[in-house]
């Protein structure tokens, strides 16, 4: 899923309307968390929201959209409910009830682009004392809308932006077939809320890390390591970044295995040495962790995040999975407790926050790739530095938020492009595109272009292939150039130390609907170079092969070869493979 801001949201031209729904009168006061607090006691202000966007394949009836929209509010209590100022500044939360309303449309001005027509909506309609804050968004076009679902961020985080679209798809499946959406009734943020009172105080050793942490920053939160410039809220700058691809992603994910550590203590790792490095501290920074404690607020919506601090001044990846534990533990208890020495949180200009969020891991999951999913940030003023990591099929993702100053546009930058770099080369040399056969090292990595002549030669090496291959060789870039293009597809070749091409093999990734949806791993072309063999790398490219199947879903791995090849078939039964099925062919 695509990370970024409405600045650089991609939407389509088209007509712009959203929903507007009819609140009632305010009904039953609810607990307010210490972070809602927090954010709506700032008061009513522009960018305060978040969002996500998707592509419907079709065109679909308005009155359709609204009935699934209802059905979703009614789903979850906090969209049914709004903050009021209360006589002393503190926010009130109350429940109240909402029923349907009107679609409104949004006129473009000479020369506006969509994106800013929307965003004047959204800092409108979803600010923290709007009521609601949140608002169903619809771009019209001849394809199909583009949805967006967006809310005050009091109402919801990341995980429940999901949840959202989610059940909006759904219910709005439900709708189309003539049947009333069934959404079941989910626990409420608020009862979350309230059984964070009945938690006891925070142990003594939690009070005191959390002092040390904020002594070593001088009594604040941690701040960002280099100077941002005046330290005043001024425009934002947002950068998005696509750090790893899905194969660098899974190398590194590898790699992390190896050490015995999660993918984000080793990224953890490289943010700890490029702050030593560039800064010569410590990394300390703000760190969001879920408080989705129990599977019980799985499917609910609210604000399940809470604010901790990280602390990692040794950049080993064992220390750094310990430095992340003990950030989760001091998370783990309610804020307002443990900042009561602070009266509160103690913000300052140039605070450093690290998200992370590994969409694989969730128990919410939408079609991401073929809804053109995007996450989407406001645009705001901004005096720190906020970076978002977002893990999925696709690759590890950034996007940094910090002031548009030279001075931050220098040092963030720089210190950006130091992290990019030193997680690029990780992937690259980690064990995730290895095969080590006693003293012997191999490499798998993803075939270019100018590879194309030795894995002809390749397939070209034994009884059947000689015989086969020989068209031109523009005839195989061009196939080359159609494999490339396919995200499913991953032609790999084997290099010795020597960076010789040893062998080939591709595999595809097959989605399918029997075996339960399940996804299948197909290995063709496999390949090893007449002097290598016997030696364990066709073993050994096979397991890369299917730990590769398996980062992609995969649960099931198959080759068909020809009836001739009776020592293949005898070595891939070796290792498994059952000759369960009859495959037939003909020439088209």
């Amino acid at each position: 899923m695509r990370l970024t801001n409405i600045a650089h949201l991609r939407l389509p031209f088209g007509r712009l309307l959203s929903y507007q729904v009819t609140v009632g009168q305010l009904g039953a006061a609810l607990p307010v968390s210490f972070d809602q607090r927090r954010h709506v006691g700032a008061g009513d202000r522009a960018g305060s929201w978040m969002a996500l966007s998707f592509r419907l394949p079709a065109p679909v009836p308005r009155d359709q959209l609204s009935a699934a929209w209802l059905a979703v509010i009614s789903r979850h209590g906090t969209l049914r409910s709004v903050f009021t100022p209360g006589e002393d500044g503190d926010p009130q939360l109350h429940e109240v009830a909402v029923h349907g309303g009107d679609w409104i449309s949004h006129q473009l001005s000479p020369g506006q682009a969509v994106n800013d027509a929307l965003r004047e909506v959204l800092d409108v309609a979803c600010s923290p004392y709007s009521q609601p804050s949140h608002r169903l968004c619809v771009l019209e076009t001849a394809a199909g809308p583009t949805v967006i679902i967006a809310g005050d961020h009091a109402h919801g985080d990341m995980w429940s932006m999901l949840v959202l679209a989610r059940d909006l798809l759904s219910a709005l499946a439900s709708v189309q077939a003539g049947m009333k959406p069934q959404l079941a009734p989910v626990p409420t943020f608020a009862e979350h809320t309230k059984s964070l009172t009945r938690v006891g105080p925070a142990p003594e050793k939690v009070h005191r890390r959390w002092a040390e942490v904020l002594a070593a920053s001088g009594e604040v939160m941690p701040r960002f390591p280099l100077l941002l410039g005046p330290p005043t809220p001024t425009a934002e700058r947002v950068e998005v970044r696509e750090v790893l691809d899905v194969d660098d992603a899974a190398a590194f994910s590898a790699q992390a295995r190896e050490e015995g550590v999660s993918t984000l203590s080793l990224v953890v790792s490289a943010m700890t040495a490029v702050t030593k490095d560039l800064a010569g501290v410590p990394l300390r920074a703000v760190f969001p962790v879920h408080s989705r404690y129990d599977a019980m607020w799985n499917d609910s919506v609210g604000w399940f995040i809470t604010n901790s601090v990280l602390e990692s001044a040794d950049e080993d990846p064992r220390a750094c999975a310990q430095a992340v534990r003990e950030a989760v533990k001091l998370g783990n208890w309610p804020l307002q407790e443990v900042l009561t020495p602070w009266g509160g949180m103690p913000e300052a200009p140039g605070m450093f926050a690290i998200s992370w969020l590994d969409l694989r891991r969730l128990p919410v999951r939408i079609d991401a790739r073929g809804l053109d999913a995007q996450y989407v940030g406001a645009s705001i003023q901004t005096d720190g530095v906020m970076l978002w990591f977002i893990l999925n099929d696709s690759g590890l993702h950034l996007r940094c938020r910090y002031p548009d100053t030279e001075q931050a546009r220098d040092h963030v930058g720089t210190w950006l492009d130091m992290l990019v770099a030193r997680l690029s080369s990780a992937a690259r040399a980690s064990v995730g595109g290895k095969l080590r056969l006693g003293g012997r090292i191999y490499r798998v990595q993803r075939a270019s272009r100018a590879d194309v002549p030795a894995m002809v030669q390749l397939l070209s090496d034994d009884e059947i292939g000689g015989g086969r291959e020989g068209a031109q060789i523009a005839s195989y870039e061009a196939s080359f150039d159609a494999i490339a293009r396919d995200s499913s597809q991953y032609l790999a070749v084997v290099r010795d130390e020597a960076e010789r091409i040893i062998g080939t093999m591709q595999l595809s990734i097959i989605p399918g609907l029997s075996r339960g949806g399940a996804a299948r791993l197909q290995i063709e072309g496999l390949r090893v170079a007449a002097a290598q063999r016997s030696r364990g790398v066709g073993t050994a490219m096979l397991e890369w092969a299917h730990e590769h199947g398996r980062a992609r879903g995969a649960t099931l791995a198959q080759i068909s070869t020809e009836q001739v090849r009776v020592r293949a078939q005898q070595f891939y039964s070796r290792l498994g493979y059952e000759n369960t099925h009859v495959g037939l062919k003909r020439v088209l």
